[in-house]
């Protein structure tokens, strides 16, 4: 298969893996590892994919050294992350668009499953959220430090499979830790991005990446946000069908974005000088 694979780790010997032997197609892994103190590297060296070390400063910088500043040997590079799995079907699909793409093609979007407590979260994860991962060598820059936007001046594609996303598999301590870490870096971006206007007609783009960011410009800026997006992914987008699983989640989703507007209100306070 002509594709090559990279996968960004920290501390990630749980997860890494079930990763790794969903590459077992794949005979050009790279492993960009932010200097895990745990297996992750003999875990990966095992494995037989070559592993790099880089200090982690935010995932756009992180994914862009990872594009940009490794050979590879082939043209195009799927990115996945160590708490995902790529199932066979997925891998399939991959490898019959890269050997048909058009030259103008250099971006393919796909979606995810989320699972937790032996589910998929279908309701309450707001799915489907369509993500740029497999991107051809060259032709492509991600931005935004978390949560990252990938832009291209060549075509884009979209896959019908997904991959499989295993967020909790680190336990609930790990995934509060990343998620207090997360709402610092969206607080600081969102302190900024609130001033800018917000473009409603990209609200009716038929291009679903461009048309999440609009709506998730949109919910930013209104009040009560935390208890609207319980209502929204409990609610209206049926995560009580998910059960114990969608209810916990939802929950969860709530508490985060509750600590993202905590930590807005701070910035401000701390820009006027004010005590908190």
């Amino acid at each position: 298969m002509c594709v090559s694979t990279l996968i960004i780790t920290l501390n990630e010997e749980i997860n890494l893996p079930n990763c790794l032997a969903s590459l077992s197609w794949c005979e050009d892994i790279v492993v960009l590892d932010s200097y895990s103190s745990d297996r992750t590297e003999q875990i990966a060296k095992d494995a037989r994919a070559r592993f790099f070390q880089r200090s982690f400063d935010d995932y756009a910088t992180q994914r862009n050294f990872g594009l940009n500043q490794i050979n590879y040997q082939h043209p195009w590079v799927l990115m996945v992350d160590a708490d995902e799995v790529v199932p066979q079907a997925l891998a399939n699909e991959i490898n019959k668009v890269v050997n048909s793409a058009e030259e103008n093609i250099a971006l393919y979007y796909m979606r995810r499953k989320d699972f937790f407590l032996g589910k998929w979260i279908k309701h309450s994860s707001g799915y489907p959220t369509w993500f740029g991962r497999l991107a051809r060598i060259g032709d492509v820059v991600v931005q935004r430090p978390i949560n990252e936007e990938y832009y291209t001046n060549g075509g884009k594609g979209f896959l019908k499979e997904h991959l499989f996303h295993y967020p909790f598999n680190n336990g609930f301590h790990r995934w509060i830790e990343k998620h207090n870490k997360y709402s610092k870096m969206e607080a600081k971006l969102l302190v900024n991005e609130r001033t800018k206007a917000l473009r409603w007609i990209d609200l009716f783009c038929k291009d679903p990446t461009i048309r999440r960011k609009t709506v998730k410009s949109l919910v930013y800026r209104l009040p009560a946000r935390p208890v609207l997006m319980f209502f929204a992914l409990f609610i209206i987008r049926g995560g009580l069908l998910d059960g114990r699983a969608g209810l916990t989640f939802c929950l969860l989703k709530a508490y985060y974005e509750f600590i993202i507007d905590c930590k807005v209100k701070e910035i401000k306070i701390r820009k006027k000088g004010r005590p908190l």
